[in-house]
C-alpha cells in the first residue's frame, strides 16, 4: 500500500528538532511522496532546502498563502513568478481566500488569488486552494476561468455536500481530505458518504490538524494512514482501495509518473 500526502508543511521550524525521524516515520507508513505548498517569501528558502535534501520524495509548490496577503502582495507575487521561471514546481499554492482571521485585505486576496490562477494556467499546473469562510467568493472568482481548463484541489475541505458537488462537478476539482474527517462532530463524514473516491486526495496539512487519536498534537505525514482508515470506514471499502484510488488521483493531478 502506498500513499501520497498531498499537503504538508514539513519545512516549518516545528520539525527542526526531529525532521529526519518524521521522514522515516512517513516512509515506514507507506508514504511515498509528500507535496509541500509554499506560504510566502519567508518560507521559500526552507522549502527549497528540504526538497534538495530528499529529491523526488518532497514535491515543492509555489504560491502565496491568503493570510500572507498584505499591502505588499504584488512584491510577494513577483517572487512567486521568479521562482516559477527558475525552478521546477508541481503546482501553484497554497493560494485562495481566508475570511476567518481578517477581512482587511479581502480585495487584495481576490487579486492575489486571480493572479495565481493565471500563473497556474500559464504554467499548466494545478492550483491548491485554501478556502475558509470564503466558498462563495472563491466560486465567483473561479467562474471567470471555467472554460480555461484549470485544475486543482480544494485543500482541507470542510464544506457542505452542495459545495462538494459544485467543486467536483462544475469545476472538476478534487477535494483534499485531512484530519478533520476523523473529528466526530465536524460533519465531514456525512458529506463524504456521497462523494466518489475518484474526487478525493489525502493530506495531513502537517504540522496542523492532526487526526484522531493525535488531535491537538503536532501532525506529521505518517498520520495519513489514520485519515485513509476513516475514509475506508465511511465508504465501506478497504483501506487498500482508498490508498490506490487517492494515490492515482494525486499522481494524475501533479503529473507524476508511477514508480
Amino acid at each position: 500500500m502506498k500513499l501520497i500526502d498531498t499537503h504538508a508543511h514539513l519545512y516549518l521550524d516545528n520539525f527542526d528538532a526531529d525532521r529526519d525521524t518524521v521522514v522515516k516515520n512517513a516512509l515506514n507508513a507507506g508514504i511515498e511522496k509528500i507535496v509541500l505548498p509554499n506560504i510566502d517569501s519567508g518560507s521559500v528558502n526552507d522549502l527549497k532546502k528540504i526538497c534538495l535534501s530528499h529529491p523526488g520524495f518532497f514535491l515543492p509548490l509555489m504560491g502565496l498563502h491568503p493570510t500572507s496577503v498584505k499591502d505588499d502582495f504584488i512584491n510577494e507575487l513577483k517572487i512567486v513568478e521568479t521562482e516559477l521561471k527558475t525552478q521546477k514546481y508541481y503546482g501553484i499554492g497554497e493560494t485562495g481566500i481566508d475570511l476567518y482571521w481578517d477581512k482587511t485585505y479581502t480585495e487584495n486576496q481576490v487579486k492575489a488569488f486571480s493572479k495565481q490562477i493565471e500563473l497556474a494556467l500559464e504554467y499548466k499546473l494545478p492550483i491548491i486552494i485554501h478556502a475558509r469562510e470564503s466558498f462563495d467568493l472563491i466560486f465567483k472568482v473561479l467562474d471567470n476561468y471555467k472554460s480555461f481548463g484549470l485544475k486543482g484541489i480544494f485543500h482541507a475541505f470542510t464544506g457542505t455536500e452542495n459545495h462538494a458537488d459544485k467543486i467536483t462537478g462544475d469545476y472538476g476539482f478534487l477535494l483534499g481530505i485531512g484530519g478533520i474527517v476523523t473529528f466526530k462532530n465536524a460533519g465531514l463524514q456525512q458529506v463524504l458518504k456521497n462523494v466518489s473516491l475518484q474526487n478525493l486526495v489525502l493530506e495531513t496539512d502537517s504540522p496542523f490538524l492532526a487526526p484522531v487519536p493525535f488531535r491537538g498534537k503536532r501532525n506529521e505525514s505518517a498520520y495519513l494512514v489514520h485519515i485513509a482508515e476513516k475514509i475506508a470506514e465511511i465508504k465501506q471499502c478497504s483501506i487498500e482501495e482508498v490508498a490506490a484510488v487517492t494515490t492515482h488521483n494525486a499522481e494524475t493531478i501533479f503529473d507524476l509518473k508511477p514508480e
